[in-house]
C-alpha cells in the first residue's frame, strides 16, 4: 500500500516555473514506478509524465517534453515535478500515481493516486 500526497500547486504566470512534489508513505515506494497526470476543467484525465522505480528513465508526454521534468529521491520517498515554461493550456489539477509497470501512460496501470494539487497558469 503506497499513500500518496501532492503539494507545491499554485497560480502562476505563463512563462513562469513550479516545482510539485509527491511525498509517499509506506516502505515500497522504492518498488513503483511513479507517474504524473493532469486534468483540465472539461476534460479527460492525461498522462504527463513518470519514472521507473530507479529513477534511471524517465518518459513524457509530447506536450511537456523539453518543459517538464520527473524525478524522485528514494530516500525521501519524494518523486517531483519540475514545471518550467508554462502555458495556459498546463491549468489542470495534477495527480501522481503509483504503479508496478515502468514506462506506461495508461492510468489503469497505476494502482494508487493522490489526491491532487491544482495548477493555474495565467496569461
Amino acid at each position: 500500500q503506497v499513500q500518496l500526497v501532492e503539494s507545491g500547486g499554485g497560480l502562476v504566470q505563463a512563462g513562469d516555473s513550479l516545482r510539485l512534489s509527491c511525498a509517499a508513505s509506506g516502505r515500497a515506494f522504492s518498488y513503483y514506478a511513479l507517474g504524473w497526470f493532469r486534468q483540465a476543467p472539461g476534460k479527460e484525465r492525461e498522462f504527463v509524465g513518470g519514472i521507473d522505480s530507479s529513477g534511471v528513465s524517465t518518459y513524457y508526454a509530447d506536450s511537456v517534453k523539453g518543459r517538464f521534468t520527473i524525478s524522485r529521491d528514494n530516500a525521501k520517498n519524494t518523486v517531483y515535478l519540475q514545471m518550467n515554461s508554462l502555458k495556459p493550456e498546463d491549468t489542470a489539477v495534477y495527480y501522481c500515481a503509483a504503479s508496478p509497470y515502468s514506462n506506461t501512460g495508461r492510468g489503469s496501470d497505476y494502482s494508487f493516486w493522490g489526491q491532487g494539487t491544482h495548477v493555474t497558469v495565467s496569461l
